[in-house]
């Protein structure tokens, strides 16, 4: 794997000048950590940008500043940029000490085919992208690999305890989480606007249903009207 290293010198512009060095072609960067003292710094702004390129969050970078003999163990924690994603504004770099582990979040990179993807109608569900891990920094990986040849059975599943790592890596998540399982696509079956409107009664036909013969199609009384009176017979 290709050694990532970067060079930077002690930076003496602070706070909104540090626009003028932006325009120069330089990034104001910031190194702090657990148990050390904070650096303000500034490298080159083509140079850091490759560095993020290829370290994103998980690789260590070896980091040189001025003409101090002893290079020190960096990660990146934060980028910021402009509010439209395209100028480097500032870089906050993480230092490690020698013996230190460290906890990031790992990406899952899942490779290999599934067998059990031959039939029709199926899908690959994944439970995690990344995995939580905590170790030194020479033994972190790059990105965890997990082989999908060994689903070859519909809802056969993988789980975080079938990552094989290495023994001094340790892992922050329940062994039992799902990391990758085979399902069948559930297709339901739709009724017909048509089929749909014709199952509904018409209006008044379920009144009229139940009614005793000969009253079905009486017309009750407008709402407010007063009943007729009774008519007298003659005496």
């Amino acid at each position: 794997m290709e050694k990532l290293s970067l060079k930077a010198t002690q930076r003496e512009i602070l706070r909104k000048k540090v626009r003028f060095l932006r325009r120069q072609g330089i990034t104001p960067i910031h190194v702090f950590g657990s148990g050390i003292e904070s650096l303000t710094l500034q490298c080159d702004t083509a140079q850091i940008i490759h560095i993020i390129s290829r370290a994103g969050l998980t690789r260590p970078i070896t980091l040189t500043v001025d003409k101090d003999k002893e290079a020190k163990t960096v990660f990146i924690r934060e980028v910021q940029k402009d509010v439209f994603g395209k100028e480097l504004l500032h870089v906050d770099l993480y230092q490690v000490k020698k013996g230190q582990t460290i906890k990031v979040d790992v990406p899952i990179v899942f490779v290999g085919e599934a067998p059990a993807m031959k039939g029709k109608g199926r899908i690959i569900i994944r439970g995690l992208d990344t995995l939580s891990i905590e170790c030194l920094p020479e033994k972190l990986p790059n990105q965890i690999e997990v082989d999908l040849s060994p689903l070859v059975e519909l809802d056969q599943s993988l789980f975080v305890k079938n990552i094989i790592l290495d023994p001094e890596i340790k892992v922050f998540a329940d062994p039992e989480q799902m990391l990758v399982k085979v399902s069948e696509i559930i297709v339901r079956e739709e009724v017909p606007i048509k089929a749909a409107a014709e199952a509904v009664p018409a209006e008044g036909e379920a009144a009229a249903e139940g009614a005793p013969a000969g009253e079905a199609g009486a017309a009750a009384p407008a709402a407010g009207a007063e009943a007729a009176p009774p008519k007298k017979e003659k005496s």
